[in-house]
């Protein structure tokens, strides 16, 4: 196939690099997005065509305009560029019945408890879970499994929506809060430690690259606290890299990835120094995740996604890019400023600047796992000062 056309759903802003990568690919790329997004930044000469739809449309009604699209144009893969698009492109493949990942494959990727299942399953160490469907099964689990819990939206991204529970009446109250809700949560034992994430990228069914990083605070407690996001990436030749990478490799294999890219998250344990497996996503890492990944190692996750798409379409290999050794971090803040100046931060590690409405944000280089980790330590105090701001935590996805 020498010109395949690459169907992209997106209904947040994002996805800007995987689309001007199919491009350069000699693809054709098509993207739908929502009307509220039809004047935001897209790579426009890039775009074979930009189509937009009304936003909140019913998967019935996705269906029918995407159907109606197919009518005169042909459409060879699928791809949601956000995680809350991935149900709608799994919808649509399967209508189709064109390859990548189906429904119940997208679940092991979107759906917390089938996730956790799934890895359970496959001797993944997770923390102990259940759904949250039977009451005596409820009342089983908080006997057997020592609090605090977590009360997780089983679909939704990052903290968003998650509720601590102490208490076996702190479960029921949130449950009746919830009604019919509320098997649409997945309830796990908190535990206490450092949350990591690894940035991969699969090829039929190998792990080829896997980047760890280690935040500075777990992303549940900046969301639902305030504070600065870090993450830097760890030194490959340290105890918890190697963790991490073992770990990842048996999660993507138990999760059934066969090509594209992961973001997963693990904690490691305060108590007894083990990694348990948190989540992962068929998606690229938010946060500016792509560019700290890209600075330290030369590979885009974007880009490399966008390839692997087109290489599939096209009954091709994919290989990776040649890589840069190197290590890189972040520091990034909601700010009180509408244009806060990070003037002041003149070390020459720095290689990226955000420039974001209310947001404060540098991405950092060097040679050094310790030099990277000192800037971010030191950067992220400095931002909690002079910039962060702190507005209350979503229920439900902004951005």
């Amino acid at each position: 196939m020498s010109k395949p056309t690459i169907f992209c759903i997106s209904t947040y802003e994002k996805g800007q690099a995987f689309l001007r990568e199919v491009h350069r690919q000699g693809a054709d790329v098509i993207l739908l997005t929502v009307e509220s997004l039809r004047d935001a930044d897209w790579p426009r000469e890039e775009l074979t065509e930009l189509i937009t739809m009304p936003d909140k449309l019913t998967p019935e009604q996705l269906l029918n305009t995407v159907m109606y699209l197919t009518r005169s144009r042909r459409i060879d893969r699928i791809v949601a560029l956000d995680e809350f698009d991935l149900e709608s492109a799994a919808m649509l493949r399967e209508h189709l019945r064109l390859s990548g990942m189906g429904l119940s494959a997208t679940a092991f990727f979107r759906d917390k408890l089938a996730m956790r299942t799934q890895a359970k399953a496959a001797g993944v160490p997770v923390p102990e879970f259940t759904g949250v469907f039977n009451y005596d099964d409820l009342r089983s689990y908080m006997a057997a499994v020592p609090g605090p819990w977590l009360l997780k939206p089983r679909t939704n991204a990052s903290a968003i929506g998650i509720k601590n529970i102490v208490t076996p009446e702190d479960l029921w109250r949130g449950l009746d809060t919830l009604g019919d809700l509320q098997s649409h949560y997945v309830m796990e034992r908190f535990v206490k430690g450092e949350v990591f994430h690894v940035e991969g990228v699969t090829w039929e069914g190998k792990v080829l690259f896997a980047a760890p990083h280690q935040y500075g605070h777990p992303p549940m407690q900046t969301m639902h606290q305030g504070g600065v996001f870090t993450t830097r990436a760890l030194s490959p030749k340290s105890a918890d890299a190697k963790g991490l990478v073992a770990a990842h490799r048996e999660v993507i294999k138990a999760l059934g990835m066969v090509s594209g890219v992961t973001h997963t998250e693990f904690i490691k344990s305060a108590a007894d120094g083990k990694f348990y497996f948190l989540e992962s996503a068929a998606r690229v890492g938010g946060a500016y995740i792509a560019e700290v990944v890209e600075a330290a190692t030369g590979l885009n996750p974007w880009v490399e996604w966008a390839r692997i798409e087109v290489a599939v379409a096209r009954g091709e290999q994919y290989s990776l890019p040649k890589l840069k050794g190197g290590f890189a971090g972040s520091v990034i803040c909601l700010a009180r400023q509408e244009h806060p100046d990070t003037g002041a931060y003149q070390d020459a590690e720095i290689v990226h600047r955000l420039q974001k409405h209310h947001h404060a944000g540098l991405i950092v280089r060097s040679d050094s796992a310790e030099r990277v980790e000192e800037l971010v330590g030191s950067y992220g105090v400095r931002f909690l000062d002079q910039f962060c701001a702190v507005e209350p935590v979503p229920d439900k996805p902004t951005a």
